[in-house]
């Protein structure tokens, strides 16, 4: 299926990093605003340029287009693409504002075509791994969920040095004035969402607490670049999530049942590692001890932080193959470390959705739902606020081929412990 380009920035690179691993997949032509960027790009990747917004919307071909602009265009360009006939893929967010936001929604009901967001993170191993686990009873009934998404005071690391793979600069200061809840915060409220379904009831706070990340001028001088949500989800399970760019990286997310503990260490990589922590007084115990917490084979001898439980892996929507890092051994290893991401399987996803007839996955009352969380966390201010969402989605099921994919993750067996050291902590 053909995929029409708007937009060359920085992150059109990532998408292109798998793209290729996507069989159904093909880029028709690009287009972006800045003429001497696209035609870069267009000599990087070998690909078609389009003159104008206009010219690539009338290609006939072309049944997707990818929305990548700026946040503050997405609006205007996905409307136009809907108007045009074709089905769309937005990066994050959809809007600006939640009128906006459910008008494109109804604008593509009313024009019988799709409309997916990004992120596309909640298709990977690891979200369905965490999914699968908690419907298996893995830690009982899940009670909370904690989510932090701290990415470094990046204002320290030399953005302004940042390049993509084909030359594209980080645009460290649009990031400055969107904000880091903007950019960031969906990639956990995907997950939590997806798991534990709609929120019924939102407490948050947003500050700028770094005046000084920039000399330049910047418009908003006042963005948040914190913020802290409460959620209230109605199924009952309680979350938090948290979103900044002072302090060192945390991307960790912990799910809390009364039986146990699921975590992945960061969203970034889709086949991050899924530990499971179940309940026991020796780890419990452990916990309590500055020696154990301070050394990490202490940690595994008493089951602190559990084991790796294996990830239910499928074979991305259209496609007969799981889909792994390209390269050789050290490249691996290499996207291991730092996170290797898929974000055109959400690409893949949509496509296979319309080539076989079937709603997309997750469909456009999720994405309104995660839009207005968004907002409501972005907009809450120093001085707090507490909302109940406007908006709403029924809840998810798992994808099947990920039921097939994965064990009982309830049947696990539980961390193994040496008898001596649990007798031990038992009596202290």
């Amino acid at each position: 299926m053909k995929i029409g380009v708007i937009g060359c920035g920085y992150v059109f690179d990532h998408y292109m990093t798998t793209f290729d691993q996507h069989a159904g997949l093909e880029i028709a032509g690009v287009f972006d605003r800045n003429a001497t960027r696209a035609r870069q790009v267009g000599a990087f990747y070998d690909l078609l340029v389009y003159d104008s917004l206009e010219a690539l919307l009338a290609d006939d071909t072309i049944s997707i287009v990818a929305n990548f602009t700026s946040i503050e265009s997405h609006v205007d360009i996905s409307r136009a693409a809907l108007l045009a006939g074709k089905h769309v893929y937005s990066e994050k967010p959809m809007a600006m504002d939640l009128a906006s936001a459910q008008m494109l929604v109804d604008l593509a009901q009313a024009q019988n075509l799709c409309l997916s967001v990004a992120p596309s993170n909640a298709l990977s191993a690891t979200a369905l791994t965490l999914w699968k686990a908690v419907e298996d009873g893995a830690v009982g009934d899940v009670r909370m969920v904690y989510a932090e998404f701290d990415d470094n005071p990046v204002y320290l690391l030399k953005p302004e040095t940042w390049r993509s793979r084909s030359g594209a600069p980080w645009p460290y200061l649009h990031e400055y004035e969107m904000g880091c809840t903007w950019e960031h915060v969906g990639y956990h409220l995907s997950w939590m969402c997806m798991i534990f379904g709609p929120v019924r009831r939102v407490t948050s706070f947003s500050k700028a607490t770094l005046p000084d990340k920039t000399d330049e001028t910047l418009d908003p001088a006042d963005t948040p670049d914190f913020s802290v949500a409460c959620l209230d989800f109605q199924s009952g399970v309680v979350g938090r999530i948290t979103c900044s760019i002072a302090a060192p990286t945390d991307h960790q997310m912990r799910i809390i049942g009364n039986k146990g503990v699921l975590s992945a260490d960061t969203y970034r990589d889709y086949r991050c590692p899924v530990r499971l922590e179940r309940f026991d007084p020796v780890p419990l115990k452990a916990r309590n001890l500055r020696v154990v917490r301070e050394n990490t084979f202490l940690q595994r001898l008493t089951g602190v932080g559990g084991g790796r439980i294996p990830l239910a892996e499928a074979p991305p929507p259209g496609s007969t193959e799981i889909v792994r890092p390209a390269g050789g051994v050290f490249t691996r290893w290499k996207a291991a470390q730092r996170g290797w991401q898929d974000k055109s399987i959400g690409l893949a996803e949509l496509a296979d959705a319309i080539q076989a007839e079937r709603p997309h996955f997750p469909g456009p009352d999720f994405h309104l739902h995660l839009a207005e969380l968004t907002l409501l966390i972005q907009g809450a201010g120093p001085d707090g606020a507490c909302h109940t969402p406007t908006t709403t989605f029924d809840r998810l099921a798992l994808p099947e081929r990920v039921r097939k994919a994965g064990p009982d993750y309830g049947g696990l067996k539980p961390w193994a412990l040496v008898p001596w050291l649990r007798k031990l902590l038992k009596r202290a």
